[in-house]
């Protein structure tokens, strides 16, 4: 029986954080060479979405290692005006929640100043009273270790688990761990793959 909904929040819930698409628009519009800042971005990827790196401390790495046309707060501002709802998904959720069934809790890859931008921007800590962010455990998906903590720390049996991400490399340890997993396309889709499931609200 299902007692527990892990969302994915970038994709799923919200438009990508700062996903590889939000970086090239960022790289057009402040006309950045794409090649050397998709370089700099993932020498440090890992250190800023497990809290090792604060994200003054990636723009310093990633794009002002040299003098700008624009500023940092610009950069800043575009990378937070890149998050945006998916409305439907969110609806999903909001019931699911209100609905008292299920524990719910958010499992993700984030950057910390981001993260923290996008649960109060989007209201999720309605919906949410627990949120497993790669920036708050120093490990991110697809890492077994995540997944595993999370199971840990819910003291929640992987098969009553159900987790939704829109990248299937996210899913395979779950699935391998006896979590029932939920490739994320549309809202229509995923009410239908719930049912399925039993999942009721």
């Amino acid at each position: 029986m299902v007692t527990t909904i892990f969302f994915d929040i970038g994709g799923v819930l919200l438009t990508d954080g700062w996903g590889h698409e939000s970086r090239q628009k960022a790289a057009e519009h402040f006309g950045l060479d794409w090649e050397e800042y998709r370089d700099r971005h993932e020498k440090v990827a890992h250190a800023i979405e497990t809290g090792r790196m604060s994200l003054e401390q990636y723009l310093t790495r990633a794009v002002f290692y040299r003098p700008r046309s624009f500023t940092r707060e610009e950069f800043r501002s575009f990378i937070f005006a890149q998050s945006q709802p998916h409305p439907d998904c969110l609806e999903i959720a909001k019931h699911l929640a209100s609905s008292g069934r299920y524990f719910m809790a958010t499992l993700n890859n984030e950057v910390l100043e981001l993260n923290q931008y996008r649960i109060e921007k989007f209201g999720l800590k309605e919906f949410f009273p627990v949120f497993f962010s790669s920036c708050y455990l120093g490990m991110r998906k697809p890492d077994e270790a995540i997944y595993r903590l999370a199971l840990a720390i819910t003291q929640r049996s992987a098969a009553d688990c159900i987790f939704i991400d829109d990248r299937e490399v996210n899913l395979e340890c779950p699935r391998e761990l006896g979590f029932t997993t939920i490739l994320f396309r549309d809202d229509a889709q995923l009410k239908a793959q719930l049912r399925e499931h039993g999942v009721e609200w």
